[in-house]
């Protein structure tokens, strides 16, 4: 299958769910990018900083870029000027530099709040505790060029897909929670992401929004080592 057909069947699948696609790019070349570009896909998911300065200085400019992956505080200048969602932000001094680089580059930056779902201790992430003190702490209110759209989740990888589901029940759970709660009258706290291509299915089922796919669109990764400096 080419990453054209697999762009195109997952779009046809999604499509009745109305679930976005973010197909996940890291490690991936700029040639397989625009090979899934010229089926029409524009939101790229990457987990790296340098790789995705990289590529978004490469390739076309109209593409939405996602970072997926953990970010620390120090990079956030890099993507700030073209990031279109940082979906894995997990605490309150994040959103904080988010937001004094998002002033900078005259941007309100879209972020995900990312919830720690799965059994493993590597995962990153709010606790539920946390989370809720984060929303209800008074510096929130202040930050004027971010924008809190939702939360991201990532199961823990098992088989056991018993397990998989529970976790993102209540993924979907606390979020329903957390919107009535904290942004009833918004209607731009509308993103769940959660799902990946072991487990989209089951978190389509459980209420996504957004999944982040990469072996499925793109085939088994190969790993790489990106040298473009960050500035």
């Amino acid at each position: 299958m080419s990453i054209r057909n697999n762009i195109e069947g997952l779009q046809q699948e999604l499509q009745a769910h109305e679930v976005t696609l973010i197909a996940v790019s890291k490690t991936k070349s700029n040639e397989d990018i625009l090979e899934a570009y010229e089926a029409g896909q524009r939101l790229f998911g990457e987990n790296m900083v340098q790789e995705l300065v990289a590529k978004q200085e490469a390739l076309p400019k109209d593409i939405e870029w996602h970072l997926i992956g953990h970010l620390q505080s120090n990079k956030v200048k890099y993507i700030a000027p073209f990031i279109v969602m940082i979906q894995s932000v997990d605490s309150l001094n994040l959103l904080k530099e988010i937001n004094k680089y998002g002033a900078k580059n005259n941007r309100v930056i879209d972020c995900l709040l990312q919830v720690h779902i799965a059994d493993e201790e590597a995962k990153f992430g709010f606790d539920h505790a946390e989370l809720i003190e984060v929303l209800r702490d008074e510096a929130l209110s202040d930050l004027k060029n971010i924008r809190i759209r939702g939360l991201m989740g990532i199961a823990t990888n098992t088989d056991n897909e018993k397990h998989i589901k529970e976790e993102f029940y209540e993924l979907k759970m606390l979020f329903d929670g957390i919107k009535v709660s904290f942004f009833r009258k918004e209607d731009s706290f509308d993103t769940l992401s959660m799902g990946m291509s072991s487990d989209y299915t089951i978190a389509i089922e459980q209420g996504s929004t957004m999944i982040r796919v990469g072996s499925t669109v793109f085939g088994k990764r190969v790993i790489k080592h990106f040298k473009a400096s960050e500035g």
